[in-house]
C-alpha cells in the first residue's frame, strides 16, 4: 500500500468522518480509531463497491483509476473484496459475494453498541479485511482482541495488513461459530457476519454480564437484525437494536432454492386456489423494513422470492426447507384481490397470513421491539417481554 493510502487527511476521510458523526455512527470515543485506522490501507487494489440502490457491483482498480478508488475507499457503502470463496478472477463480479469490507456507518454503529472498557477482551468474528481488528487493537490493545476467520487466504492477508501497520491482534483460521475456546473467556463477541443460529459455544466463551453483538436472521430473506445479548450465565438474552444485511455465515447461507423442484411436486394447476384482499404494497414493504423481518421470526423454514414485476403482475414465492411444500401470490396492478396457490403438507401462505395478521394486531411492531434468548434448549424470539409473549425459532434445517 502506498503512503498516500496511509494518510488520514484526505478530503475524502475527513467528509466520511463528519458524516459518520452527524448521524451517530462514529462516537466521541470511536473518533480517534478512526483517524489512526485508515480503511484505504486494508482494501485490495481490485474491489467491487456494492450500490445500496441497485443492489450491484461495479469493479474499481487502484492501479487504473485511483482517484475513483479512494473515492469508494472513503465512502460510505460496503466493499465486496472476494468473491465464490476465492475461486473467481477477473473483474466483472462473481456469483456470491463472500467477504466485504462493510459500510462504516454500520462498522463504527456496531462498535459504539459494542460499548467496550479498557482492558476489556473481544472476540471479533468475520477478520475480513482485517479492519475491525485493527480499530479494536487501537482502541482495547491488540493484547486484547482475537479475530477468527475461516478462509484461509482471507485471514493471511488481514494479517499481513495488520503487521505492516504495526497492529498484533491474535488472527486464527478457523469456524468462528465455534468462537476460539483457548483465548476465552471474552468480555465482548462481536461478529460482522450474518447468523441465522447463535451458537451455545459464544455464551460459554463470554463472561456472565458480557455482551454478544451479532447480526441475526432468519432463512425467509437475507435481511439480518443486530442483536445484543447479555450473557447470564448459561443463557443469553436481549433485544434488535436495527435492520442490517450481511453476508452469512459460510456454513449458514442456508440450501439453494431450485423452483423446478418444488413445481415438479405439485404443478401449478394442480395447486389449491384461492384471493387474498391485500395490496401489495402493504405487503412488501421494501429492503430495510419490519415486515419481512417478522414474518421470518413467526414463519419458520420458509423462503421468500420476489419476482419481477411483468405486465402489470408480480409474483411472490415461497419455498418450505423442510419439505416440497410452496405457495404463490399474484399481485395484480389495479386490484384489490390477490391470486394465491398452494401446494404441499404445509399451507405456506396461510401461515405467512397469520403472520401477517399477529404483526398488524399488534400494531405493527417495529423490530427494536422485538428480541432473543438463547440457552440450552435453543432460539426464542420475543415481543417486548420475553416473559410475556415468546416463541420458539427452530434451528436452520441442514
Amino acid at each position: 500500500m502506498t503512503s498516500a493510502a496511509l494518510r488520514t487527511d484526505r478530503p475524502g476521510r475527513k467528509e466520511l468522518r463528519r458524516i459518520l458523526a452527524e448521524i451517530g455512527a462514529l462516537s466521541l470515543d470511536w473518533m480517534p480509531s478512526f483517524s489512526a485506522v485508515d480503511r484505504a490501507a486494508f482494501l485490495p487494489d481490485l474491489m467491487w463497491p456494492y450500490d445500496m440502490s441497485t443492489r450491484s457491483s461495479v469493479c474499481v482498480d487502484r492501479r487504473a483509476t485511483p482517484d475513483t478508488w479512494y473515492a469508494a475507499a472513503d465512502s460510505n457503502v460496503p466493499i465486496v473484496t472476494q468473491w465464490d470463496d476465492g475461486t473467481h478472477s477477473g473483474g466483472d463480479p462473481g456469483r456470491l459475494s463472500t467477504s466485504s469490507s462493510s459500510m462504516p456507518s454500520t462498522v463504527f454503529s456496531l462498535l459504539r453498541d459494542l460499548d467496550v472498557e479498557a482492558g476489556m477482551r473481544v472476540l471479533d468474528v468475520g477478520t475480513g479485511t482485517g479492519e475491525t481488528a485493527a480499530l479494536l487493537s487501537h482502541r482495547l490493545g491488540q493484547h486484547n482482541v482475537t479475530s477468527i476467520e475461516v478462509d484461509a487466504t482471507v485471514a493471511a492477508t488481514a494479517r499481513d495488513r495488520l503487521f505492516k501497520l504495526g497492529f498484533r491482534p491474535e488472527v486464527v483460521v478457523g469456524d468462528g461459530f465455534h468462537g476460539y475456546a483457548a483465548a476465552a473467556p471474552f468480555d465482548r463477541i462481536l461478529a460482522t457476519v450474518g447468523l441465522r443460529q447463535l451458537p451455545m459455544e459464544w455464551v460459554a466463551q463470554t463472561r456472565r454480564g458480557g455482551v454478544i453483538l451479532a447480526p441475526w436472521g432468519t432463512s425467509y430473506g437475507n435481511a439480518d437484525a443486530v442483536v445484543r445479548l447479555v450473557v447470564n450465565g448459561e443463557t443469553a438474552a436481549g433485544p434488535f437494536t436495527r435492520l442490517v444485511e450481511f453476508m452469512k455465515l459460510r456454513a449458514q447461507r442456508g440450501p439453494a432454492i431450485r423452483p423446478t423442484d418444488y413445481l415438479s411436486a405439485g404443478p401449478l394447476e394442480g395447486a389449491d386456489q384461492s384471493t387474498v384482499a391485500l395490496a401489495e404494497e402493504d405487503f412488501l414493504t421494501g429492503q430495510f423494513t419490519d415486515l419481512p423481518f417478522v414474518l421470518g421470526l413467526r414463519v419458520p423454514h420458509c423462503r421468500q422470492a420476489v419476482a419481477d414485476k411483468r405486465g402489470g403482475e408480480r409474483p411472490v414465492w415461497f419455498y418450505s426447507l423442510i419439505d416440497a411444500s410452496w405457495a404463490c401470490v399474484m399481485f395484480r396492478d389495479g386490484q384489490e384481490h390477490a391470486s394465491v396457490w398452494q401446494s404441499g403438507s404445509r399451507r405456506l401462505w396461510d401461515e405467512v397470513r397469520d403472520a401477517y395478521d399477529w404483526w398488524k394486531e399488534r400494531g405493527s411492531p417495529e423490530v427494536t421491539r422485538f428480541g432473543l434468548t438463547i440457552d440450552a434448549s435453543g432460539q426464542r424470539a420475543w415481543l417486548d417481554d420475553p416473559a410475556k409473549e415468546s416463541w420458539p425459532v427452530p434451528p436452520m434445517p441442514v
